[in-house]
């Protein structure tokens, strides 16, 4: 179907390779969030910020300043969503993609499942603000006008 607007083919390596980098991007900004917060704290910095669930929580300063690095992290994903995939359809689908690779890794890395309320409810409000500014900003970039030229194309 050439004709078609925006006709799309399955690329598996494609698809993979944007896992991959939006898992990177999770990590990666997640870990600068957690070291800018363990600076302001005086804190040392440890996995168990980025994986165990018992961490995050509302009783303790450090707990509370982790919960907003998780938060920050999802409008920092929201970008990477923009810029890397591009699409509005896709962003909940690796938002949610994202978020079960690092349940997986909370999982591993404690050897349990992470139990704690507010673990789900960190991850539940991020999901929902990754998923929904990303698609925000996707659609933006989508719905811009496109220009057309009414000037000719040659001097024939």
């Amino acid at each position: 179907m050439a004709g078609q607007f925006r006709s799309y083919v399955w690329d598996p390596v494609l698809i993979l390779s944007q896992i991959v980098l939006m898992q990177n991007i999770y990590y990666g900004s997640l870990g600068l969030w957690l070291a800018l917060v363990d600076w302001l704290l005086r804190g040392s910095p440890s996995l168990d910020q980025m994986f165990d669930a018992e961490i995050l929580g509302f009783s303790t300063p450090s707990g509370r300043l982790s919960m907003m690095s998780f938060i920050l992290n999802a409008l920092t994903c929201a970008l990477g969503l923009l810029y890397f995939i591009r699409r509005g359809k896709q962003c909940l689908d690796f938002t949610v993609t994202v978020h079960f690779f690092h349940l997986l890794g909370c999982w591993f890395y404690s050897s349990r499942f992470p139990s704690a309320l507010t673990w789900w409810l960190v991850q539940a409000v991020c999901i929902a603000l990754m998923a929904v500014i990303g698609e925000y900003l996707c659609m933006r970039t989508e719905l811009k006008e496109i220009p057309l030229n009414s000037a000719p194309k040659s001097n024939v």
